[in-house]
């Protein structure tokens, strides 16, 4: 197996914006490390240089506003981390979104009759 297969390829800006930030939900909660560190930089690096030139050579102003708000958010975990602060959120669409959002469980009881006339019981 050569080298070029091993790794997965991006075909386009916008792939290789969703692999990092699959990448980067996968480790926002780890404890920081140099080695997590320089990853980190690693791919911001990746994000403000080739990735920035492949959506500039796309053309779309979307995915260059996309880039900015991905690369600004990760640079703001950086200095959230280095700081002892936990970083409540994750990247969601390529912007950042809060953990600490309600959620409402919702059950719904059939009443004797017709399927129409449903009550909710939380």
């Amino acid at each position: 197996m050569s080298a070029e297969h091993r790794y997965v390829q991006p075909q386009n800006a916008q792939e290789a914006m969703e692999l990092i930030q699959k990448l980067f939900n996968q480790y926002r909660h780890a404890p920081l490390t140099p080695e997590l560190m320089a990853y980190h930089n690693n791919l911001i690096a990746r994000l403000e240089g080739d990735i920035r030139q492949a959506a500039a050579a796309e053309g779309s102003q979307e995915r260059l506003k996309d880039l900015d708000s991905m690369t600004s958010l990760m640079k703001d975990w950086t200095s959230i981390r280095l700081s002892g602060r936990p970083f409540a959120g994750k990247m969601r669409h390529f912007k950042f979104v809060s953990d600490q959002h309600q959620h409402f469980k919702r059950r719904v009881h059939k009443i004797k009759g017709t399927s129409d006339h449903r009550a909710t019981r939380h």
